[in-house]
């Protein structure tokens, strides 16, 4: 069971983990309660883990991994004038989807 990364928080890790699982990689979240404990442990010793199950899975995960934190930047003019940044596909004014 190889450790994949540290996450900054337990909801980055969830999502990372979550996001890897729809993948068919079965991973979980460790140390996800030792945030309380930081101050008396170091605190990038209470950061969450996420784990995978399968060694065999590791270069495919972390491939995954690496696009999750990676997400194109994309600037697009929507329909009805508003202009998104980011890595959205959908407006945020009236709900369009990007244009492909």
């Amino acid at each position: 069971m190889p450790k994949l990364t540290q996450a900054p928080n337990v909801a980055i890790a969830t999502l990372w983990a979550d996001a890897l699982k729809v993948e068919g990689i079965d991973a979980s979240v460790q140390r996800q309660y030792l945030s309380g404990v930081a101050g008396e442990l170091p605190p990038d010793q209470c950061l969450p883990e996420v784990w995978i199950q399968d060694a065999a899975q590791e270069a495919r995960a972390r491939e995954t991994l690496y696009h999750l934190q990676h997400v194109p930047q994309r600037r697009w003019q929507c329909g009805c004038g508003e202009l998104v940044e980011g890595g959205f596909e959908q407006c945020w004014a009236c709900g369009a989807w990007m244009p492909r």
